[in-house]
C-alpha cells in the first residue's frame, strides 16, 4: 500500500539564530545546539520506524547540514538528495545580517514588525512571504509532490519561511493564520497525504 509520506523539518539552530540576526540567503552554519537538534530529529524518526526514499533541501548550509546529520542517525546516507534554491529561506534583502534590535532602531518597531509579520510586504531588496510562496510552491508541485504521490517516502529539510509556504498550502491556512504559525527548529512535521494530495493526517514529532 502506498504510504504517501511527507516529512518537513526546519534546520537546527543556526549561528545567526543564536545572535538574533536576520539571515535570509546568508549562509551561516548551525550551532552545537543545532547539531543536537538535527541528531535528535533523526533519532526520533528512526525510533518511530520512519525511513525515506528521497530527500530535498535548499542550497544553504544550515539546511543541508541538518539533513546530513538526520540521515546519519537514520542510517540512510545513500538516498537521493536534491538541493534547490526554491527551498531557500525568504530573502530579507537589506535586513540580512542585521541584528533585529538594530533594525528596529534604524527603521522603527512598527516597520520591522510589518516586514517580519505581513504576508505581502517585502523588506527593501528582499522577499515577502507571498514572494517566497511564489517560488517554493511551484517547486513543491512539480518536484516534491509527485514523489509523495508515487509512494516515495519524502523528507524535506528547509527553513522557517519556505516551510511556512508549504504548510500554508497543505493545511489550507489563510495569510493571517500562517503568519502566526511558529515552525520550531529540528521538529519533524509528519504529513500523510491522500491520493488527491490533500492531508489525511498530520503529527508534530517534538522530542
Amino acid at each position: 500500500m502506498s504510504d504517501r509520506l511527507l516529512v518537513l523539518v526546519r534546520h537546527g539552530q543556526s549561528e545567526w539564530n543564536l545572535k538574533n540576526l536576520f539571515t535570509g540567503w546568508k549562509d551561516p552554519d548551525i550551532t552545537a545546539q543545532g547539531v543536537e537538534e538535527a541528531k535528535r530529529a533523526g533519532k526520533l524518526l528512526k525510533e518511530k520506524g520512519f525511513a525515506f526514499d528521497v530527500a530535498f533541501t535548499s542550497e544553504l548550509t544550515r539546511a543541508q547540514r541538518t539533513l546530513s546529520l538526520m540521515l546519519d542517525e537514520l542510517g540512510q546516507t545513500d538516498i537521493p538528495v536534491t538541493k534547490n534554491i526554491a527551498l531557500n529561506e525568504r530573502d530579507y534583502g537589506d535586513l540580512s545580517g542585521l541584528n533585529k534590535d538594530e533594525a528596529r532602531k534604524k527603521w522603527g518597531d512598527e516597520q520591522v514588525h510589518i516586514w517580519r509579520r505581513s504576508y505581502d510586504v517585502a523588506p527593501p531588496g528582499g522577499e515577502s512571504l507571498k514572494d517566497t510562496l511564489a517560488r517554493t510552491l511551484p517547486y513543491y508541485v512539480q518536484e516534491i509532490l509527485p514523489c509523495v504521490l508515487r509512494g516515495e517516502r519524502t523528507l524535506v529539510t528547509a527553513h522557517g519561511n519556505s516551510l511556512r509556504a508549504l504548510i500554508m498550502v497543505l493545511e489550507k491556512l489563510s495569510p493571517e493564520a500562517i503568519l502566526k504559525r511558529e515552525v520550531g527548529t529540528g521538529v519533524p512535521i509528519i504529513y500523510r497525504l491522500r491520493a488527491d494530495a490533500t492531508v489525511e493526517s498530520k503529527t508534530d514529532l517534538a522530542g
